[in-house]
C-alpha cells in the first residue's frame, strides 16, 4: 500500500488520537489546535507545513523527516528529535514548551527557538551553529560537546554551558546572564554591581 501525498490541506481541532493520521508525506499542510499525543508519526514526512497551537507531547519520530516546519504553541513534551530523518531536518519554534525532549547528536544549524520553554532539554553533541534561542527558558538544558558557535542567547534564561566541554566561538551571551557560562568554577559573582 502506497503511503499518501497530501498537499496545500488545514487540519483544524483534530484530535488524532481517536483517528491517527493517515501515513504519507504533507507539503505545505497546516495542523492548528490538533491533538497528536502518544502517537505515532514515524516515517511521516512533513514539508513547509505548520503546527499551531498543537499537542504533540510523548509523540514517536522515528524517521520522521521535518524540512522547513514551524511549531507555534505547541506543548512538545518528551520528543526524541534525535531520532528524526536527518536529511535536510529544520524546523523553528515560536512559544513552544519542549520540556524533556532530545535533540542528541542532530545538526540543526540555524534554527530559530523563540519564547520557548526548553526545561532539561538535551542537546549533547548537536550542532546549533548559528542557531537563535530568543527569549527561552534554558533551565536544566544539556549542553555538552555541543557546537554553538555564532549562537546568539543573548535574552535567554537559565542556561548552563561550560565553555571547556562545548564550542562557543562568536556566540552571544547577555552580560546578565554569564553566570551560566562560569557555573563551574565556584566563584560568587555579585549580581547587584
Amino acid at each position: 500500500m502506497k503511503d499518501a501525498y497530501i498537499l496545500d490541506q488545514n487540519f483544524e481541532n483534530t484530535d488524532f488520537v481517536q483517528s491517527p493520521l493517515e501515513k504519507g508525506e504533507y507539503e505545505n499542510c497546516t495542523f492548528k489546535n490538533c491533538n497528536f499525543e502518544y502517537g505515532n508519526l514515524s516515517g511521516f514526512s512533513f514539508t513547509d507545513c505548520e503546527f499551531i497551537g498543537c499537542n504533540l507531547s510523548m509523540v514517536k519520530l522515528t524517521s520522521t523527516a521535518f524540512r522547513n516546519v514551524f511549531f507555534k504553541e505547541c506543548k512538545m513534551l518528551g520528543l526524541q528529535f534525535s531520532d528524526c530523518n536527518g536529511f535536510g531536518l529544520s524546523f523553528k519554534f515560536d512559544g513552544c514548551a519542549l520540556r524533556n525532549s532530545i535533540f542528541y547528536q542532530t545538526s540543526i544549524k540555524k534554527t530559530v527557538f523563540k519564547n520557548s520553554k526548553l526545561i532539561e532539554v538535551d542537546f549533547t553533541e548537536c550542532d546549533l551553529s548559528n542557531a537563535v534561542f530568543g527569549n527561552c527558558d534554558l533551565s536544566g538544558a544539556v549542553f555538552d560537546n555541543s557546537n554553538l558557535e555564532k549562537a546568539d542567547l543573548r535574552t535567554s534564561v537559565n542556561y548552563s554551558i561550560d565553555p571547556a566541554l562545548n564550542k562557543l566561538k562568536k556566540a552571544r551571551f547577555s552580560l546578565s546572564e554569564i553566570y551560566g557560562l562560569l557555573y563551574k568554577l565556584d566563584i560568587e559573582i555579585d549580581r547587584n554591581s
